[in-house]
């Protein structure tokens, strides 16, 4: 009977998740406004634009995540166009069918018949991003090979049996160029390794093989071109998931950013999961019936095979580290589930993604030696891929100790509750019942700041001084978000090692091991100094005091690594410059700024680099200062970058008057040198 108890909830439950429900009560919901995206809107040449597709310039979010319309399919209405982006590259929308879910499109350079007299040069392969939900067309579509830059010679293969180009306006480059339909060069001829370039596109199969030859007899001569400005066609195919029960409720779905289901956005400002109040259609209204009822079955057998898990699993003893969470999370710590305190978290977060072991074993290699990809302060970092195709870091925990533990439910609490672009996307973590604690973020590729400055990566010299100066924005703009939730959190590990970048080196700001939340009534939280040597604000080292100011002392040794490409703490140089944040208040407090910074980046040969240097310089200083309350709050800091970024002068506000940034020499202040030996590690 209890079995059958426990089935028949579980039916319940599942039934609940797929039948409309009454509107909860008015604190349970999230509200959206329905107004902030256009429900239609003309643009081109008679292209409707309206969801699933969204303007490109739409800027309105639910917890930081665009609703508008499904992932990748922005379109920029602008000149009289209606553009998608795909990759790096702008097609113009022809058309949209909305009830057959397609989207034709043309590439802009050729409509822009960049080649002249009808004939341009296609410039790139067509390639769809996996994070869109939009498909290549593989009914719709053929393929056009073109061959770019030809020369045959005796060594070589000898000249294909299709004509050459002939196309009078077509810009011929360095040999004879060739185009043709992709079935007529068979796998076998080698002639194409004779050509310098080889580009493949698709067109409309409809027209190419359409049954008056309006294109082909003209393919290598005008044919291409006009074959190619009526583009290719796109679809899209919304009955996957959720989607497709939202979307037959009267509502539009809403999507993150990684192309995940956030809930059903339905006409009356509500966002639901997964459908709006509206009854489905009869014949959808039987298939999710059918469903139901087939679940219900399916949870009979689930229900059995869970007691019987469940049953076996007591028999097995904890790890360490699964009892050293129970203790943490009920015992060693004051605490309570689903919530946080100053000192902690816990990983029971509503918010938060429970992983399996298996999964994240799977998704490494069985945390195999080759995906590992460095050390996250208390845990070994792997590199992973998941099933849904998404590449992730997990990092593993390595010392079982309460400490460790503690850190690692303060991390994973703090992140469930944190969006924000410039902060590492937090995707979940395993559960207190787990074999091993690990935490799983999304995958940054590009190393740290700290390997491009003067690490493995510095020889390459990828960061040049614009980007260094994104890099110092981006980061404050993390630590500003940071500084400004409710409550505050104090990252409290702030260095270049901790400052990710992705591809397009964009900053990641991660590692909340050590990170606190500071009440809002208080000033400063009092605990054992913790962080990076070279990094510690010295007041905080002494006084046991964490203030927000403490984040802005360590951004300001990011600073001046970022214009000196010094690491904060290196013991090959003179004693008393082996703390970098020493040596940089010397330097610019006797004027000798041309000692500190990394002259490669144009200190001395570009004007406006050595002015925008030598302002961050000073903010570098202000940011330093022994005494905290002599520090300017972490949004003064972005403010004044913001500007120093955008060729203005950075300014702050004193009393009713805006000033210039205090120079070296109208900041006074006593200094010692930090000492560099390792801080306490308790608290």
């Amino acid at each position: 009977m209890q079995l059958l108890a426990v089935a028949l909830a579980r039916l319940l439950l599942l039934a609940a998740a797929f039948f409309p429900r009454g509107a909860p009560a008015a604190d349970d919901e999230t509200y959206y406004n329905p107004g902030a995206c256009p429900k239609s809107l003309r643009c081109g040449d008679g292209v409707q634009v309206h969801y699933p597709f969204f303007l490109a310039n739409a800027s309105y979010t639910i917890d930081g995540n665009s609703y508008c319309g499904y992932p990748g399919m922005a379109v920029a209405c602008e000149g009289g166009r209606a553009t998608l982006r795909l990759k790096d590259s702008n097609y113009t929308v022809l058309a949209i069918n909305y009830d057959k879910h397609t989207v034709t499109v043309a590439d802009a350079d050729v409509l822009d018949d960049g080649g002249g007299g009808g004939c341009p040069r296609v410039k790139h392969n067509v390639s769809v991003p996996v994070e869109t939900w939009l498909n290549l067309s593989t009914t719709a579509n053929d393929n056009l090979t073109f061959y770019f830059g030809c020369d045959f010679t005796a060594a070589t293969p000898p000249q294909p049996p299709i004509p050459p180009i002939s196309c009078s306006g077509f810009p011929e480059r360095d040999g004879v160029s060739y185009v043709a339909v992709q079935a007529d060069v068979p796998h076998k001829d080698s002639w194409p390794r004779a050509c310098k370039e080889v580009v493949v596109t698709p067109v409309l199969k409809e027209l190419l093989l359409s049954s008056d030859d309006a294109y082909l007899p003209s393919l290598n001569s005008d044919g291409y071109g006009k074959l190619l400005k009526q583009g290719f066609q796109l679809t899209w195919d919304p009955s996957a998931g959720p989607c497709f029960v939202c979307e037959d409720s009267g509502g539009q779905c809403s999507y993150n950013q990684s192309g995940e289901f956030i809930g059903c956005l339905c006409s009356d400002g509500r966002v639901r999961n997964p459908v709006c109040g509206k009854k489905t259609k009869p014949r959808k209204l039987a298939l999710t019936i059918g469903s139901s009822i087939a679940a219900g079955v399916l949870s009979l057998l689930l229900a059995v095979m869970t007691c019987l898990y469940f049953r076996k699993r007591r028999q097995y003893k904890m790890t360490s580290s699964s009892r050293l969470l129970k203790y943490t999370a009920s015992g060693g710590t004051p605490r309570s589930r689903g919530s946080t305190d100053m000192e902690s978290g816990s990983v029971h977060s509503p918010h938060t993604h429970h992983f399996t072991y298996e999964e994240l074993e799977e998704a490494t290699d069985s945390f195999s030696g080759a995906m590992e990809i460095g050390d996250g302060g208390f845990g070994t970092v792997y590199k992973g891929h998941l099933r849904d195709g998404r590449v992730v870091a997990v990092k593993r925990l390595y010392n079982n100790s309460c400490r460790r533990v503690e850190q690692f439910l303060n991390e994973a609490a703090i992140l469930s509750r944190l969006r924000h672009p410039n902060l590492v996307l937090f995707y979940g973590c395993t559960s207190s019942r787990s074999r091993e604690l690990l935490l799983v973020y999304e995958f940054v590729p590009n190393g740290t700041v700290a390997d491009h400055l003067h690490g493995h990566c510095a020889a390459e010299r990828a960061l040049s001084w614009p980007l260094r100066l994104s890099v110092a924005v981006e980061a404050a703009a993390a630590l500003a978000y940071l500084h400004a939730v409710e409550p505050p959190i104090v990252h409290r590990d702030v260095k270049t090692t901790n400052i990710l970048l992705d591809a397009n080196f964009h900053v990641k700001v991660a590692d909340f091991g050590l990170s606190r939340l500071v009440p809002l009534d208080v000033t400063h939280v009092s605990t054992a100094p913790q962080g990076t040597p070279g990094y510690v604000d010295p007041e905080y080292h002494q006084c046991y005091q964490l203030t927000d100011r403490s984040d802005v002392y360590s951004f300001g040794v990011v600073l001046v690594e970022l214009i000196s490409s010094k690491p904060a703490v290196d013991v090959t140089r003179d004693r008393s410059e082996i703390s970098l944040a020493g040596m940089a208040i010397n330097k610019i407090q006797q004027c000798q700024l041309e000692q500190l910074v990394d002259l490669g980046l144009g200190y001395g040969s570009d004007e406006a680099t050595r002015k925008a240097m030598t302002m961050v310089a000073e903010l570098a200083f202000r940011c330093l200062q022994q005494n905290g309350e002599m520090r300017p709050p972490i949004k003064e800091v972005f403010d004044a970058l913001r500007s120093i970024q955008e060729g203005g002068f950075a300014k702050e506000k004193e009393g009713d008057a805006l000033v210039a940034p205090r120079s070296p020499n109208t900041v006074h202040a006593p200094w010692d040198s930090m000492s560099t030996t390792t801080s306490v590690s308790s608290q």
